[in-house]
């Protein structure tokens, strides 16, 4: 983790800290909220693709990557290996977002198109490989690409001490994963948790029955969360997250218009479903956590279509 961390402070942004007093206020703590929305590409996601480019030998960067994304790992690699000068073969679902899609294609990535099952953005990655002989840089199941995440998360530890938790959302666990391990290395004390939608259970799911439980029809508003835990992320989510809290899509819109509105942070929803998790009862309820860190994922909002303005 602090290899990826000494790779990466040349090229990424150290992401500011946000504090919003009425916010503190709703949630009956002191809350210190990691703008990854700031970062570059406008997400977390940057780091874990340009670890994952930057740690490639020279003859095989040359031959390009390829991944499999609906959203904002396919503008982070993008943007990744046109640093390092390489091709970048982008296979994204037909119905991903048209912001995300946009980036990625103003960041030089090739967009090969699929279905919107996890079965054909496999199978579509596969041939891109195939015929490019690209090396393929998952989303979140990759070791490279969890502990770039995970510089968030030392980041955040380094900028405020003395915090009891951390929370960032869940998705394929990639954020998840590496902020668990950058706390068991910096910070052991620091109890970790996750937000996850309703309607895109399986953390939850899987975490209640000890094993990995796949997605089946994910419907959420939070795009971003729509992946299940990977092979590699789901024993550390198993194993060192202390909860995955669940919350509705009118808790996710809510709580992404609060931090719209009061605290001035334009965040997407999949952002703003761990400050979701940390206003429900059930955290309310867990004692001993005065200070918490909440990871925002990401800000790369379909301005068109506001979750509020009814035109989803």
């Amino acid at each position: 983790m602090r290899r990826a961390a000494e790779r990466l402070a040349p090229i990424v942004h150290r992401t500011p800290v946000a504090t919003c007093a009425t916010l503190d206020r709703l949630a009956a703590r002191s809350l210190f909220f990691k703008c990854e929305h700031l970062q570059k590409c406008g997400a977390f996601k940057y780091r874990g693709a340009s670890n994952a480019v930057l740690s490639l030998a020279p003859d095989v960067a040359a031959k390009g990557v390829v991944t499999h994304s609906s959203g904002n790992h396919a503008g982070a690699l993008a943007l990744a290996a046109r640093m390092r000068g390489i091709p970048a073969h982008i296979v994204m679902p037909r119905n991903a977002s048209a912001v995300k899609r946009r980036a990625t294609l103003d960041y030089g990535g090739r967009i090969v198109e699929c279905e919107p099952t996890q079965a054909a953005r496999e199978a579509a990655a596969a041939a891109v490989v195939a015929e490019t002989g690209a090396t393929l840089i998952a989303p979140f199941d990759h070791p490279d690409v969890i502990a770039g995440q995970g510089t968030a998360a030392l980041e955040l530890l380094d900028q405020v001490p003395e915090l009891d938790a951390i929370i960032t959302p869940v998705g394929g666990g990639g954020l998840t994963s590496g902020t668990c391990l950058a706390v068991q290395g910096a910070a052991p004390r620091v109890r970790v948790f996750a937000g996850e939608p309703k309607g895109a259970d399986d953390a939850a799911r899987s975490k209640a029955a000890g094993q990995r439980l796949p997605q089946t029809d994910p419907r959420t508003v939070a795009d971003g969360l729509r992946t299940s835990l990977g092979d590699l992320t789901w024993p550390i989510v198993r194993d060192r997250v202390e909860r995955v809290i669940t919350v509705t899509e009118e808790e996710i819109i809510a709580a992404m218009r609060l931090l719209w509105e009061r605290a001035k942070l334009m965040v997407e929803p999949s952002s703003a479903v761990a400050f979701a998790a940390v206003l429900t009862d059930e955290f309310r309820a867990l004692a001993g956590i005065g200070r918490v860190g909440i990871v925002l994922s990401g800000g790369n909002v379909d301005l068109d279509h506001l979750p509020w303005s009814g035109a989803r």
